[in-house]
């Protein structure tokens, strides 16, 4: 048995969805980087030519048909390097996700993803239909099996049926998106795929974020006793070159396509040195939030934001993230106080817009609130001030942000928790109106973690902000806990019952009062209709509100 160098590139690139010219470029450019240090194969992400997830642009044929013109161009342009490239091919009136295999300017080999993901985010069955055909390539003297994503997910799947058929080397290419855990659990069962098949793994992920999905790149390669050996950059495009040998047997297979003869060059440059820094686990969900915020922003052609600051834990967090995502110069603050707004929120913002460097507009809505209440006098005469008086606040704030991103072409950033949104405790075309939300799905102890480890780097959310006790301040002494239970209990509760879809008796026996379930579930699942038109948010927990948990508005169950 002998042994072949082959020196392997993994392109973790930011993909736009939809834009093909411009991805076909940034693949061309890397291919070129990897071309200078005598790279033999590099591979890109899963989908990279079009993007991911294109959703229903699959169902347009113009969309299909421009995704191969681009992919050919794309053929015709490489020469001396193997590419490994995600596209959607199509046969006859079906698509499939695929990969192509080029060489010397020619498509020497079609992949087509065999195992579908349709849970959760994913939807693919939609739109693909599966391969059926886990044939392997072959450069020179090195047999290798390309798959995609889901496919080395399973235990029984393409991997294990590629490297039957003597693949050394297994290039999966991926589009998998970042949630808190996602990560340990993907390593994991690369890992096992390469050690129980005896195989080397190159698994390339794609980073950046499209709309509520962020993906954190973290490609590996790991070798065949299931050691990482090669590691890329966490939520950062980066090109990742490794140097593997592998050894080489002379059984052949059918199911062999060979690519052709390629000059393996013994003497080849050498490789900077890497030190990439593993992130702890909040700094990772913090990373996650500046990169799906900062990709939100620019890809939709937003340069600036504006943010309804007020002195509370939440917008100060989704300030400092967009701080941290396009810099101080681009981020607005907006400090909208009426007559139960206090001195001490007032005092907190202004302390906090100063230490981030951001511009800050002061409008008072007392005026507007007056107009109102005189204006709905006559219609709500004999009766007791409700809700109705505070949401009329929180609307005409939301009216004010989106006046100024109107009239300035800011994005509004809202700044409602996982918590709050989960049992409607932020107003309807008020607090909830924007174009996007940065912490839709962080839940409220965790806003005070993600703002605890920001400030180790260096104090930007004021101390007193992360001390004081949560309040609206829509009515005189208001306090969350008025309305909800204590955010440690209430974010428990919420775990078992969105996330894990616990029934109230399932989480009666686990030693939570009856009577503060209940409340919550009643609402959860009252609450629907506001989460169905809130703004778009970032993905970080196993079930987010929106693609991963799709509950109906009309619905009488209660279980």
């Amino acid at each position: 048995m002998e042994k072949q160098k082959l020196r392997l590139a993994l392109g973790q690139i930011d993909c736009t969805v939809g834009d093909l010219k411009g991805n076909c470029q940034k693949i061309l450019e890397y291919i070129v980087m990897a071309e200078k240090f005598e790279t033999d194969i590099i591979s890109f992400p899963e989908l990279a030519i079009t993007g991911y997830p294109p959703e229903d642009l699959l169902l347009k044929p113009k969309f299909i048909e421009d995704n191969l013109r681009e992919l050919k161009q794309l053929a015709k342009s490489v020469s001396r390097i193997v590419v490994v490239v995600g596209f959607v091919d199509k046969r006859g009136e079906s698509i499939y996700n695929a990969a192509a295999i080029i060489y010397q300017g020619k498509i020497k080999g079609i992949y087509r993803k065999m195992l579908l993901p349709n849970y959760g985010v994913f939807d693919e069955k939609r739109y693909f239909k599966s391969g059926n055909d886990p044939f392997i390539f072959k450069i020179n003297k090195t047999p290798f099996g390309v798959n995609i994503c889901e496919d080395i997910w399973h235990k029984d799947g393409p991997t294990r049926k590629q490297t039957s058929s003597g693949a050394k080397l297994i290039i999966n290419i991926s589009a998998s998106p970042y949630h808190m855990k996602k990560i340990k659990k993907r390593e994991k069962t690369v890992r096992q795929q390469a050690k129980e098949n005896n195989v080397f793994v190159a698994y390339t992920n794609l980073v950046g974020g499209q709309d509520e999905l962020v993906f954190d790149g973290q490609s590996i390669i790991v070798d065949s006793e299931g050691k990482i050996i090669a590691r890329a950059e966490a939520f950062k495009e980066d090109l990742l070159i490794t140097d593997l040998n592998i050894k080489i047997n002379h059984r052949q297979t059918k199911k062999i396509i060979t690519i052709g003869e390629k000059r393996l060059l013994k003497q080849k440059p050498l490789l900077p040195e890497r030190k990439n820094k593993k992130l702890e686990s909040m700094e990772e969900i913090y990373q996650a939030l500046v990169l799906g915020l900062k990709d939100y922003a620019i890809k939709n052609g937003f340069k600036e934001v504006v943010i309804g600051l007020s002195g509370g834990i939440d917008s100060s967090l989704v300030a400092t993230i967009a701080v941290d995502a396009l810099s101080k110069d681009n981020v607005n603050g907006v400090f909208m106080p009426s007559r139960y707004s206090s001195v001490e929120s007032q005092r907190d913002t202004k302390e906090l817009t100063s230490s981030l460097g951001i511009k800050l507009l002061t409008i008072s809505i007392e005026a507007i609130f007056k107009t109102y209440l005189s204006v709905l006098e006559s219609q709500f005469s004999g009766l007791r001030r409700d809700t109705t008086e505070e949401n009329l606040q929180a609307r005409i704030r939301g009216n004010i942000l989106m006046a100024l991103s109107n009239k300035f072409g800011w994005l509004v950033l809202t700044t409602g928790n996982k918590s709050e949104v989960s049992v409607g405790y932020v107003t309807l075309y008020g607090d909830m109106a924007g174009g996007f939300s940065v912490i839709k799905d962080v839940p409220k102890t965790l806003v005070y973690k993600l703002a605890k480890i920001r400030n180790k780097e260096r104090t930007v959310i004021p101390e007193n902000i992360l001390k004081k006790a949560p309040t609206a301040e829509l009515r005189p002494n208001q306090k969350d806990t008025d309305t909800l239970p204590s955010y440690a209990l209430l974010d428990k509760i919420l775990k078992v019952y969105i996330e894990e879809d616990k029934s109230l008796q399932e989480i009666v026996r686990k030693g939570y009062k009856r009577e503060i379930i209940s409340k919550v579930i009643r609402m959860v699942d009252h609450n629907e209709y506001k989460r169905r038109q809130s703004a778009p948010g970032i993905k970080i927990t196993p079930k987010a509100f929106g693609k991963d948990r799709r509950m109906p508005i009309t619905n009488r169950y209660k279980g």
